[in-house]
């Protein structure tokens, strides 16, 4: 009996003993339950909504102000014609917009049907679906209660229109998220143990008497993956295109040129994780649990970036799969060209830079 607990006394020193393991065995528990509980919701909170009044009454004021004072949306847009609507929706800075007609105070106090139009933004059609749910009921309601006891209020009929997928096709959000988790996952799952391996299995040395600075062993050691990730990416693309019917509505060169970014900072965050790890069980942890949970749930792939808490949010801006999901749908679903996604791009680059200058660095500890 002595030696059994002698062997659990040994078992518990060696857990106690590496501290990066404890550290993921104690704090990943925590941040998935976090991660979860606060990202994997339906709800709408904090919807970005444009309106053009274009009867500017108390009624249409009204309107507005019932909308704007829940939680579900905020209205961040008064815009005075309807045309201008079409740019903030290529930009990304609205989800959906309310034109009230002239008309619309005049019908509501004859008792008539008054009538507003909803132009949703469609490239994330489960997402759409759910915000026109939500404001049309918000209408219906304020154009029922707004007049109460025995006026003869009808109440309104809501126009929709969906662009970029008038049809609401569940493949249009998925296929872009799932191409950038897809690559995420095997670019630097891959990469992630290729540094520790070598120390591993005890040819570090060779390459550190290789006469090569260590960034051509870096780039050396990227390249294979890379030409990998090419050919899966072309297998990925031809998938969306003839298995799921996804169209590339923009520039096909320019979503090529995207995705290789993408890859490239895969690649590097891959190397990174690499030199920092003492195992390739900690690198292949920290790829698998500390990269596919995030990416699934916190880079808009599923749920609605700005229904979560601010501190998610936040965690969002730092996942390279975030930048590259927008840059598929604006491509992909909106058909839009680089001027659209320049911002995402330098986002992506300047990680990439990054990456390497810290695996450049790490990479030159170990020689050390």
């Amino acid at each position: 009996m002595k030696q059994f607990f002698a062997f659990v006394e040994k078992e518990f020193y060696h857990i106690f003993r590496d501290k990066a393991t404890m550290l993921i065995i104690l704090l990943m528990p925590v941040v998935q339950v976090l991660i979860f509980g606060f990202a994997i919701t339906t709800d709408i909170q904090n919807t970005e909504v444009a309106v053009v009044d274009l009867s500017n009454t108390p009624d249409s004021r009204g309107l507005i102000d019932k909308i704007d004072a829940g939680t579900y949306f905020h209205v961040t847009e008064r815009l005075a014609s309807s045309a201008q609507l079409e740019k903030l929706f290529k930009k990304g800075d609205i989800k959906i917009g309310l034109i009230i007609p002239p008309d619309f105070s005049d019908d509501m106090a004859a008792g008539q049907k008054t009538k507003v139009q909803l132009v949703t933004d469609a490239s994330n059609p489960n997402e759409a679906s759910i915000v026109n749910g939500y404001l049309q009921n918000i209408i219906g309601a304020y154009s029922l209660n707004r007049y109460p006891g025995d006026a003869p209020v009808v109440g309104t009929t809501v126009e929709t229109r969906m662009l970029y997928s008038p049809q609401l096709k569940s493949a249009y959000t998925f296929v872009p998220g799932v191409i950038g988790l897809v690559l995420m996952l095997i670019c630097t799952l891959m990469t992630s143990v290729s540094i520790v391996r070598e120390r591993e299995l005890g040819t570090m040395e060779a390459l550190l008497v290789a006469p090569s600075k260590p960034i051509y062993i870096i780039f050396a050691k990227t390249v294979p993956y890379f030409a990998v990730s090419i050919f899966n990416l072309l297998v990925i693309i031809l998938l969306s295109i003839f298995a799921f019917d996804v169209p590339i509505r923009g520039s096909f060169l320019m979503f090529f040129l995207a995705s290789i970014t993408y890859i490239f900072t895969s690649l590097c965050l891959g190397i990174f994780i690499s030199t920092v790890s003492k195992t390739q069980q900690i690198a292949m942890i920290i790829s698998l649990m500390g990269l596919m949970l995030p990416t699934v749930l916190l880079s808009g792939l599923m749920f609605p970036i700005e229904s979560m808490p601010a501190v998610l949010q936040g965690l969002s801006y730092l996942l390279p799969a975030r930048w590259f999901i927008e840059m598929g749908r604006i491509i992909m679903i909106k058909g839009l060209g680089f001027g659209y996604i320049w911002m995402q791009w330098t986002i992506l680059m300047g990680m990439a830079i990054l990456f390497l200058g810290l695996s450049v660095r790490g990479f030159k500890v170990r020689l050390t």
